[in-house]
């Protein structure tokens, strides 16, 4: 089968979740600026506050306003005593529908304030009601012009409910960015062409409602109208309930392919034993944390460093036994528990294009620090940010002529093609052997352990089954194996999915 059919393989479950969103935004967006929009064009300042507020959500980047969401209900859900989830489907609704306001709201005032002061008044003439007006006069009038702009604000949510993915909401978007992050264009381009057929088609049909509007020809209202309905109602099968009495589980993953390949890995070990998996993939260190502690998704892996510095704001670096048990207590504490250590580290760690280290006479951070003002620092858009990145800026002074944030796949092809000429990479990475690349020793040990741990939500770890399935996990996955697993998914050719990857990965492990 070749890659781009089987990325098609994905889009039947993911299409759904991804209609779902998207009508349920654009449903939300007509109940609020249809009254919205008739308030508004008979009181010119309601116009100038309502019309001004849509076009400043415009503004705001989209997922930038996906992302504000997140703590603004993990704040709601902790002062109402939990029960709104922050990730998943509330804020990619509520972000989408303030995006589906403005060409509504903006098209259908246009429309009211526009209309032929003669026709109101003869309406007013012959006694109609502000009711029976609105009904019968002006909505008929004004209708083609509000139906463009219910096709734009389509158009728009089709398209930015690709985004959801960032924050947990299964979409279109979750093939673009594992294929972004893993290199896998079939995977890219499946999702994109998709996304991109679905918004064209529900334009086609709302236009041909349009016309039968502005025409005022029922059966080119109903007509596209059932296609419609049929079509939302046929591609939300896959979401529709199979009453298998199973319990869902949900494996959240971050942006790069090992957490993709250790994701299917869990992933597989639990269908195995009887559940439904399903996966929020592309989540940033602090969401994956935060929607584990409330239990919006069950499962991750995450790494012992991050717990340490992001969660437990620790600066100390203890060695690997005391700081596992103290992160065990800390996640304990937090309504998390970790089920243990999987048997590798992937660390950040600094690494040079091995030619040049090895002329320079580079090997440690230590021997970076004079020469380090030359260089330009490529990195992932989270370590910049880090506490590792301030240690070791305390610790060694060092400073680079500039830095840039990259994807993980793409910083790697900045130092390959010279535009970088340090990384921070990963110590589980494939790419470092093959690229030939020497990672730089910390002498200072400004950066602490990271061991990949198993991490389980409270109400996960009440499920003896679950954990019990997740168990022989444990110490089991060696960071030789682990790089040949990320290399098969990461590198250029014969590349391999990250399901296809986890299966070697457990056959290698004697997990299979």
């Amino acid at each position: 089968m070749s890659p781009f059919l089987e990325a098609m393989g994905r889009v039947p479950d993911l299409l759904a979740s991804h209609l779902l969103l998207a009508a349920s935004a654009l449903l939300l967006g007509l109940i609020i600026s249809l009254p919205l929009t008739v308030w508004s064009a008979r009181h010119p300042n309601v116009a100038r506050v309502t019309l001004g507020l849509a076009s400043l959500v415009q503004t705001i980047p989209s997922l930038a306003l996906l992302a504000l969401f997140y703590p603004l209900l993990l704040s709601l859900s902790a002062l109402v005593g939990g029960g709104i989830p922050a990730l998943g489907f509330l804020p990619s609704l509520l972000a989408l529908t303030l995006y589906a306001l403005l060409p509504i709201l903006r098209n259908g005032v246009t429309g009211l304030t526009g209309l032929d002061p003669a026709v109101i008044e003869a309406a007013d003439g012959i006694g109609m009601t502000p009711w029976q007006k609105l009904r019968l006069v002006e909505t008929p009038l004004v209708a083609p012009v509000l139906m463009a702009g219910i096709r734009t604000a389509a158009v728009w949510t089709i398209g930015a409910a690709t985004l959801s993915t960032t924050v947990g909401q299964p979409s279109l978007g979750d093939m673009i960015f594992a294929g972004l992050q893993t290199q896998n264009w079939a995977l890219v381009l499946a999702g994109c062409l998709t996304a991109a057929a679905l918004a064209l088609a529900v334009d086609a049909l709302l236009g041909l409602i349009e016309h039968g509007i502005r025409h005022r020809r029922r059966a080119r209202i109903w007509i596209p109208a059932g296609i419609l309905g049929l079509g939302i109602v046929i591609a939300l099968a896959p979401l529709w309930p199979r009453g298998d009495g199973d319990r869902t589980v949900t494996i959240g993953a971050k942006g790069f392919a090992e957490q993709y390949i250790l994701a299917r890995l869990v992933g597989h070990r639990l269908e195995r034993a009887g559940y439904r998996v399903r996966y929020r993939d592309g989540l940033g260190s602090a969401v994956v944390f935060g929607a584990l502690k409330a239990g919006d998704i069950d499962i991750s892996v995450d790494y012992s460093g991050t717990i340490w510095t992001n969660e437990m704001r620790r600066t100390d670096v203890p060695e690997r036994a005391p700081m596992l048990a103290a992160i065990a207590a800390w996640e304990k504490s937090n309504n998390v528990t970790m089920l243990g250590a999987l048997g590798f580290e992937n660390a950040y760690c600094f690494a040079m294009r091995g030619a040049d280290a090895r002329q320079r006479g580079i090997a440690t951070i230590d021997d970076l620090v004079p020469v380090a003002g030359t260089m330009a620092l490529a990195s992932d858009p989270e370590f910049l940010e880090r506490p590792e990145w301030a240690a070791i800026r305390r610790l060694y002074a060092l400073n680079f002529r500039s830095t840039q944030a990259y994807s993980p796949t793409f910083m790697y092809r900045a130092l390959d093609s010279k535009t970088a000429d340090v990384i921070s990479a990963y110590t589980s990475d494939g790419r470092i052997a093959a690229q030939d690349l020497v990672v730089l020793t910390d002498p200072r040990r400004a950066i602490p352990r990271y061991d990949a741990i198993l991490q389980i939500s409270a109400k996960a770890a009440r499920d003896p089954r679950l954990t019990g399935a997740l168990s022989p996990l444990i110490g089991r996955i060696g960071v030789e194996h682990m790089r040949s697993a990320n290399y098969m998914v990461d590198r250029d050719a014969d590349k391999k999915s990250p399901d296809a990857a986890a299966i070697w990965l457990e056959q290698q492990a004697g997990l299979r």
